[in-house]
């Protein structure tokens, strides 16, 4: 009974490879140097893979930055900004289309589906000229080989990365990308021929674009590719791999009538009824790789239940065409529980990581074939047991109060303009109000000091001092710099969400649970694994401190319940909204000790909104309702002289901007610099909007400088079609990766901006 990984982590179980990648940037480093850990990388985890008894390896799945910029590099699809003259695709254009250079800005990246990796939006139009200028996948595969290792090398298949792009600068909008099918596909067999001829018996083309609510010329377009590839595919066994959701009907039939099409991939964790159209009917002699092991969370799988399912479908397609796989590539999770060593033992036993998943998978492969593995199946059905009855799972007090908000729809008192105008008369700002989004530079001093305390090293009194000093330099610092609304930097913080987690129950953390969010950087989600509740205040105690070192307002800065939800492991024992009114009543509670402190200015950033947005329309309207109803929730109690802000950043929001209409915060920022200020064209089209609104003026995921003329031209285009009385000025995300050197001429010509329109507007008026 054969195996099957879609995709594995690639930082590394220690993140060798963030550290290898910023030392390369930073020149600390060769290029040869970033590849020997690479390499290193990619062959542990075919080592590791092969151990455990896995069939179908995947290769090519590993990227110095992202698979989708990779697909772009092999289709030399590169923007002309970049320069590239042909030839083969070197790290200084690669990394230049991923993180921008001196010269020229980065490529947009944006979220990959659902999930809070992020890919690098390919840019095309009608003029660009595709050749072959990777040959990554068939290197790696090569690499492999010469390990002794038959892997399947898995490529973005050509109608998804269509559907993933968007026009190109100075492209129309409506330009349809599938016109250009027919100019990529050549590129695509070329690839497949140097594979075939290397020695590859099977090849995975990631289609996730399945998954989605598709036209009839989007699925015309599948078996448009898929027949023109035939002739390429001849010779091959061809996966299709999809995830992340359920196949519609339509999308389904196109899929397995492909001809040239061996197996099938599905998430049957997220896609529980496509299970009914593979029972309703499924191709004869074709492969099933059957998605059942969580490739996006970290609970250990229900053996005995996944089994069920297995047996069920084997009934359907055959014992020798059904292939035990994950539900989606292992990047999303966490890499190795054997790096836990601190991590409390029985909620371990609840959890699995990569490494621990590629050994489930194989465990259902081999019980499957009549070889169970007694003692870990019944190692696993003592742990799920374990989970479902410890009393530390379940607080009786916060279920309760949680069902009690069903009914009601916690608003605040007034409305939107009434409140700017009670909060006008208190904070007395000036026009186009600047501010930044919260988090300063994290230095190398401070993360020393941060951990030392966790350590114990130092005192909790040397603690506080050292942070009172940092929060004390960065209020001068704003007050300099002439900044209208401050923050305190949050240099007590790890992370936006790790932080509150650590002080609120039902949460568990790791010490190497890192999961990749784009290039170099990784998070290191909370594991959420019983009720949730706020035993005591969590940052009433340091806004406190930095608003008594200035007379400006400071915000206090809190992570809205959603972001907190879906940057976390979440449980899966109970429906996701439950646990986001658990932890809106949490922040609820801090946002009204943070007001009885005197902090009139509360920031309750809801960064993940929009990604956790289903990717079916038709489950768009409940989500929404919830995610919204639980914002509302946290701040409905203020006084209309509190002032509510919130953060959105990376995501297209056009497409739910009356749900953040409806969130009614007083202001809200939204990361806009790097999508070209696609966000601009909803008030363009007669959205109106009467809250305050501050679309970020510069990227901050770059450290590229902005001039003060480029920042102003930005403001231009946004008084072109905002109030100026709405208009907020500030960066698009927070500083926290910055560096001072970038951080403060930028946010100094930002303020000259800022001020040089104020100057403007009030000779116009």
């Amino acid at each position: 009974m054969a195996s099957h990984i879609v995709g594995y982590p690639r930082m590394g179980p220690k993140r060798e490879l963030k550290f290898a990648l910023e030392s390369f940037w930073d020149g600390k480093s060769s290029a040869e140097d970033l590849q020997k850990v690479a390499a290193d990388l990619r062959s542990s985890i075919w080592k590791q893979m092969t151990d455990a008894g896995i069939k179908f390896i995947p290769s090519n799945t590993f990227s110095c930055y992202d698979q989708v910029l990779d697909t772009t590099a092999m289709l030399g699809a590169v923007p002309p900004r970049y320069g590239w003259n042909g030839g083969e695709i070197g790290f200084d254009v690669y990394f230049s289309m991923a993180r921008g250079n001196a010269s020229v800005p980065a490529m947009e990246m944006t979220k990959w589906f659902d999930t809070n990796y992020h890919y690098i939006v390919p840019e095309l139009g009608p003029e660009v000229n595709f050749s072959y200028a990777s040959h990554k996948a068939v290197n790696e595969y090569k690499e492999a080989k010469a390990l002794g290792v038959d892997t399947v090398p898995v490529l973005v298949g050509p109608v998804s990365y269509l559907l993933l792009s968007k026009p190109a600068k100075g492209v129309e909008k409506s330009f349809s990308l599938l016109s250009l099918i027919d100019k990529i596909l050549p590129v695509y067999q070329e690839v497949l021929a140097e594979l075939k001829a290397a020695g590859a018996s099977w090849i995975q083309f990631d289609e996730p674009k399945l998954v989605m609510d598709l036209g009839a010329n989007e699925l015309q377009a599948f078996t448009h590719a898929y027949s023109a590839l035939e002739t390429s595919l001849s010779g091959l066994n061809v996966l299709v791999e999809t995830y992340f959701a359920d196949v519609p009907v339509e999308a389904y039939k196109t899929l397995t009538s492909l001809k040239s099409v061996t197996g099938f991939g599905f998430d049957l964790v997220r896609g529980t009824k496509t299970l009914e159209l593979i029972k309703g009917g499924f191709p004869s002699g074709k492969y099933l790789f059957a998605g059942v092991v969580d490739g996006r969370n970290i609970w250990a799988n229900n053996l005995a239940s996944s089994l069920d399912t297995l047996k069920a479908l084997e009934g359907i397609v055959g014992k020798d065409k059904l292939v035990v796989s994950t539900s989606c590539s292992l990047l999303h999770t966490a890499v190795d529980l054997v790096n836990e060593p601190k991590l409390d033992k029985e909620i371990k036993s609840w959890l699995a990581f990569a490494a621990q998943k590629v050994v489930e998978v194989n465990a259902l492969a081999k019980a499957l074939a009549g070889q169970q593995d007694e003692a870990f199946f019944s190692a696993n059905a003592a742990a799920q047991a374990s989970r479902k009855s410890s009393p530390r799972v379940t607080n009786e007090a916060v279920q309760k109060a949680a069902v009690a908000l069903k009914g009601s729809d916690h608003r605040r008192a007034t409305n939107v303009s009434a409140r700017l105008d009670a909060q006008q008369k208190k904070l007395n700002l000036p026009i186009l109000p600047t501010t930044t989004i919260g988090s300063f530079p994290q230095t190398m001093d401070l993360r020393r000091v941060r951990r030392e305390y966790k350590a114990k090293k130092i005192s909790e009194q040397n603690y506080v001092e050292a942070i009172k000093e940092e929060i004390n330099k960065v209020v001068k610092i704003q007050e300099e710099l002439d900044i209208d609304v401050l923050v305190h930097g949050e240099p007590e913080r790890n992370d936006m969400v790790e932080y509150f987690g650590e002080q609120l129950s039902g949460f568990a953390f790791t010490a190497n649970g890192w999961v990749q969010s784009y290039g170099s950087r990784c998070v290191k989600p909370p594991i959420i694994y019983g009720d949730v509740s706020r035993p005591k205040a969590m940052t009433v105690f340091w806004s406190s401190m930095a608003q008594s070192m200035t007379k400006r307002p400071m915000k206090g800065m809190l992570t809205g319940p959603v972001t907190i939800l879906n940057w976390s492991f979440v449980r899966n024992d109970q429906p996701r909204f439950e646990t986001c009114y658990q932890i809106a009543l949490a922040i609820k509670d801090e946002v009204e000790d943070l007001e009885k402190a005197g902090i009139t200015v509360i920031q309750i950033d809801e960064a993940a909104l929009r990604e956790g947005l289903p990717l079916r329309k038709s489950e768009h309207a409940f989500y929404l309702n919830w995610a919204v109803h639980s914002f509302r929730i946290t701040n409905c109690g203020v006084e209309d002289t509190t002032q509510i802000h919130t953060h959105m950043c990376y995501s297209n929001f056009n497409d739910i901007i009356h749900s953040i209409i409806d969130m009614d915060a007083d202001v809200i920022t939204i990361e806009n610099s790097r999508s070209d200020e696609k966000l601009l064209s909803v008030f363009r089209e007669g959205v109106k909007y009467g809250a305050g609104i501050g679309p970020g003026v510069y990227d901050i995921h770059s450290p590229r400088i902005p001039s003060e003329e480029e920042i102003a031209d930005r403001i231009e285009k946004m008084l072109a079609v905002l109030e100026s009385n709405i208009l907020w000025v500030n960066p698009d995300c927070g500083l926290k990766t910055r560096k001072y050197a970038e951080v403060k001429p930028a946010l100094s010509n930002m303020v000259a901006a800022a001020k040089h329109l104020r100057t403007k507007l009030g000779s116009s008026q």
